[in-house]
């Protein structure tokens, strides 16, 4: 091979898909031999940033291991520099990384002698003895590492999302360092994954077809989205730069970036640009950085960054690059996707609606495709009407289908049939069970009839100014009786919650339809096959919801641990259920 011959960092693989974002889906595979052969040492230096924010919902001994395993990377150490960014200022936080200083000088070379996966000390001993959402990370700490070690290249995870290879700095580069495309490149991210699901991911938390079809098909179409972890960013584009097409970007030259200043002028000088007033009158949080204002900041970001002509890419190598801590509670799991559809949806309703914002800026079936998620929380309003108004219609005496003896009922039936057929066919396709199906498809509806709507409201709310933007931080902590049913995948209810208030009404509402139904089929046996015929498939549709909410009746009239559903949400859920009824038959 010549010495000046192009040779590509990774090839891209092309996968056919049905829908908007799945065309042209594509596969990247990169070649880190080449790397190393092509670059040898002269490879770029890398800031790492680390988030945390509340020493009691994300345990110090957590981030510790997340540092750790930043640290332990299978890359020149002198060309590493890790961040932590604790918005909380917990001390305990701080004493814990003094204590991690110290054994990173045991670890550390014990990682690289026997080249230890992960590199998180407590996921390594944990599976080893095994027989064989924080809050963003501040613009502040792109700042500092400016004036500190200056990388061109910058990581970011959540404080629960450790690294899990150790040649996924040497993956990323692959991608900035092509001599032909890599300038094109601002970000390259990496899927969330998790280390603690179960067999049939009781919660639906893996997004595995999400993640191993839908943002293939990102990819192609443009780029996916930054989603807050696990990103590798330039930092050019991080920090407002627009791409050009003949500008070429050199990483090769900015190895010793480090600022030769006094220990402290340096400190004064970090002092200045973490202060809380230095981005007054500033680009910082409008066209610099992290663009501030809204609950997914991440997704705004990413979406800056493209529409400044920078592309993004996908890597998802055979071992996990990262690995992080699912929500392990119900409520934890609703509240979490509360926080991510509502600032979709606040994304889609401002300036920045991929439709507008993105117009000529990125392709339309990259805005388009964003446009499906920014929406999520609008399916609340077609999903609640599936799951009250055919069965009120059935109390009533009202039919909402054609007849099953009418062959106008075969539209319906093909939709329904082949739709799940296909959804569960790719569900298996991805490494999923039949279990994890069906726990799958009832987490959209708990979903889309709890966390999507209070969204949706709350994002009404702040429009009107009646509501002020919050972030909520997931804990990721449990004690060992929540964690222990969590293994045994019984979902966990335990407290009291308006979404459980809505959850267990809507349960007991298509319970009372589907017994109506069957008395009225049973107790007139003259005209059962009738009522059958008439109202065939909003029955079908109460039973299938009771189906689904199987886990809900346990947990309200079976259960006795401390993970079901209180008796005051028991209660106010069997009113509401009656007087709906009530009221629909009168």
């Amino acid at each position: 091979m010549a010495e000046n011959e192009y040779v590509p960092l990774f090839e891209t693989r092309q996968v056919k898909g049905r829908i908007l974002f799945r065309w042209n889906a594509v596969i990247r595979i990169p070649f880190i031999h080449r790397l190393s052969q092509r670059f040898g040492k002269e490879l770029p230096g890398i800031d790492i940033f680390v988030c945390t924010a509340d020493p009691l919902l994300e345990p110090p001994s957590m981030v510790v291991n997340t540092v750790l395993s930043m640290m332990a990377y299978d890359y020149p150490p002198e060309k590493l520099s890790v961040y932590l960014s604790d918005d909380g200022g917990s001390n305990l936080t701080f004493y814990a990384m003094l204590e991690a200083a110290n054994f990173s000088k045991t670890w550390l070379p014990f990682c690289k002698k026997f080249k230890v996966e992960p590199m998180s000390p407590e996921a390594y001993f944990r599976t080893a003895s095994e027989p064989l959402n924080v809050q963003e990370w501040p613009s502040v700490k792109i700042r500092i590492s400016s004036k500190i070690s200056n990388g061109p290249i910058i990581l970011n995870v959540d404080c629960d999302m450790y690294s899990n290879n150790s040649e996924s700095i040497k993956y990323s580069l692959c991608v900035f360092m092509d001599e032909e495309k890599g300038d094109e490149f601002g970000y390259v991210q990496f899927p969330q994954s998790f280390d603690n699901l179960t067999k049939n991911d009781i919660y639906g938390c893996s997004f595995r077809v999400i993640q191993k079809l839908e943002v293939h098909g990102l990819d192609a179409n443009g780029g996916p989205c930054f989603i807050g972890t696990g990103c590798f960013h330039r930092r050019e584009a991080l920090c407002g730069k627009k791409y050009e097409k003949n500008f070429r970007f050199d990483l090769k030259k900015l190895n010793n970036t480090k600022v030769n200043e006094r220990a402290s002028l340096l400190e004064e000088t970090c002092k200045v640009l973490a202060s809380c007033t230095f981005e007054h009158n500033t680009t910082w949080g409008k066209e610099m950085g992290l663009i501030y204002g809204f609950p997914a900041e991440d997704i705004v970001t990413g979406l800056s960054v493209q529409c400044r002509r920078w592309k993004s890419m996908f890597l998802d190598p055979e071992r996990d690059g990262f690995l992080g801590v699912a929500p392990i509670t119900l409520l934890q799991l609703l509240v979490q996707h509360k926080r991510w559809t509502e600032g979709h949806l606040q994304v889609f309703l401002s300036k920045y609606c991929p439709l507008l914002y993105g117009y000529k800026k990125i392709p339309l079936k990259l805005r388009l495709a964003y446009c499906a998620y920014n929406l999520w929380a609008a399916n609340c309003l077609a999903t609640l009407y599936y799951v009250v108004v055919p069965c009120l219609c059935l109390l009533k005496g009202i039919t909402l289908f054609p007849k099953i003896s009418s062959p106008w009922v075969l539209p319906f039936a093909y939709v329904a049939f082949s739709h799940h057929a296909y959804s569960l066919g790719e569900f298996l396709w991805c490494g999923g069970t039949f279990l994890g199906w069906c726990n799958d498809q009832r987490m959209w509806l708990f979903k889309r009839t709890t966390s999507y709507l209070f969204a949706s409201f709350e994002t009404i709310l702040k429009l009107l100014g009646y509501s002020q933007l919050a972030f909520v931080i997931t804990t990721k902590v449990a004690d060992e009786d929540i964690s222990k049913r969590y293994d045994q995948e019984m979902i966990e209810f335990g407290v009291t919650s308006p979404m459980f208030d809505i959850l267990a009404t809507l349960a007991i509402l298509n319970l009372l339809g589907s017994f109506g139904a069957i008395k009225k089929v049973t107790m007139h046996a003259d005209k059962g096959f009738k009522v059958l015929d008439q109202f065939g498939l909003q029955i079908l549709l109460c039973l299938v919801l009771v189906t689904i909410n199987l886990p809900v009746y346990q947990a309200l009239f079976f259960r006795m641990d401390k993970g079901k559903m209180p008796s005051s949400v028991t209660y106010k859920s069997i009113i509401f259920a009656l007087l709906a009824c009530t009221l629909a038959v009168y």
